[in-house]
């Protein structure tokens, strides 16, 4: 920059100077002196008298041009060398301040790394250009802390419920083998602890693997995309709860109506059971858990609500955090947390918008939005019987 500045000034220099030789000579011509009285001393005449000639006007104007420029070029090179070196230096000042921010964003982003992302530029000064960009560089610094913050932690938490079913595993293994008068009972009590445990760590891999496989689409698009109907997808979903839902007395109604929606059917599966799973397992004892389904002009609709323990407004959005439970990181209950984060993925995926609120009264009421599938004519049908089951059926 302080050589471009240098070689603007002297740019403007040669061009100023050039400039000035032109109008000079063209300020100094016959119409602008008379040389009508103008007379030279010429050699002595005959008698030694002293005689004087007239001018000649060319011969003069050439003259006056010839001396002005050297005189221009001989006096002007040499201010205009102290102007260049001035200009120049002057140049590498101002680019050096101009530059201090750039710098500084330079040697922040050389000291950083995975373990200091709390560094900031913190530029200040007048709301310009460098001050926007060294702003945008901190707001990227703190994306990039708490993206790493929560990498982090989910590291940790997969780590966690990866290793409890594991060591459940190798306890089980270890006392039964190392007892000599085990018996077959013993060993099948054993495996069907080992079994329950490794179907723990399957569903949570299975869990883990479908959350990376949605935050690796973004909003790329579905892999899949077909016409579905909410209301068929949700009487499968209440069979895989229904003895967990019989075991805790919670009573459950359903109120289906067909809502077509274009997607894939898969994770639109995915998305209810997880749903009607949520509500039962963080339910009460003779608690409820309401689900109704339908559809307007332009977009399909899915609500489940259930009771349960009174939940502060503020942890509703971390509900959706991965392996967050009722508001709590990894609290001993079932399920590993990750429900209600793909839920929230899954809706994004295809478009839709997810409501979350906590009644005064305790449980959670959850409502999806999805855009509905425009050509409902070639929709999945709505299983048959589904409308015996759109009354209020009553379980448990």
């Amino acid at each position: 920059m302080a050589l471009l500045y240098g070689g603007l000034v002297l740019l403007v220099g040669v061009s100023l100077l050039a400039t000035s030789v032109i109008l000079l000579r063209q300020a100094i011509s016959p119409r602008s002196i008379n040389t009508s009285n103008l007379y030279r001393q010429a050699p002595d005449g005959p008698g030694g008298r002293t005689r004087y000639v007239k001018v000649d006007s060319s011969t003069f104007v050439e003259q006056a041009r010839s001396d002005a420029t050297h005189y221009l070029f001989t006096t002007g090179l040499l201010f205009f060398a102290i102007i260049v070196v001035v200009g120049s230096i002057g140049g590498y000042m101002l680019a050096r301040q101009s530059l201090r921010p750039i710098a500084r964003l330079t040697q922040t982003a050389r000291a950083l790394s995975t373990e200091n992302l709390d560094q900031r530029i913190n530029l200040g000064g007048p709301e310009d250009e460098l001050r926007e960009l060294a702003d945008t560089f901190d707001d990227m610094l703190g994306r990039l802390d708490a993206a790493f913050d929560s990498q982090k932690l989910f590291v940790a938490n997969a780590s966690h419920e990866l290793r409890t079913p594991l060591s459940v595993i190798r306890t089980e293994l270890e006392v039964t083998l190392s007892d000599p008068d085990a018996d077959t009972a013993e060993l099948r009590r054993m495996g069907s602890v080992v079994a329950d445990a490794t179907d723990r760590a399957q569903r949570l891999v299975t869990s883990l693997l479908t959350l990376a496989r949605l935050q690796a689409v973004g909003g790329s698009g579905l892999e899949v995309t077909e016409p579905v109907d909410l209301a068929w997808l949700v009487p499968p979903a209440m069979n895989a709860v229904a003895a967990e839902a019989d075991a805790k007395g919670i009573r459950i109604e359903t109120e289906v109506e067909s809502a077509s929606v274009l997607g894939d059917p898969r994770l639109l599966e995915r998305l209810i059971g997880n749903l009607v799973e949520n509500g039962i397992r963080h339910n009460v004892p003779d608690g409820w858990l309401r689900i109704t389904t339908g559809q307007s002009a332009n977009k399909a609709w899915l609500h489940v609500a259930n009771g349960g323990s009174v939940i502060s407004s503020s942890d509703v959005e971390r509900l959706f955090e991965p392996f967050r439970r009722g508001g709590r990181v990894r609290t001993a209950t079932r399920g590993a947390g990750l429900g209600l984060a793909i839920v929230k993925l899954i809706v994004e995926s295809h478009g839709g918008k997810l409501t979350a609120a906590a009644p005064p009264f305790g449980g959670l009421s959850l409502r999806i939005d999805l855009p509905r599938d425009a050509a409902e004519g070639t929709s999945v049908p709505a299983r048959a019987g589904a409308d015996a089951e759109s009354r209020a059926v009553t379980r448990g």
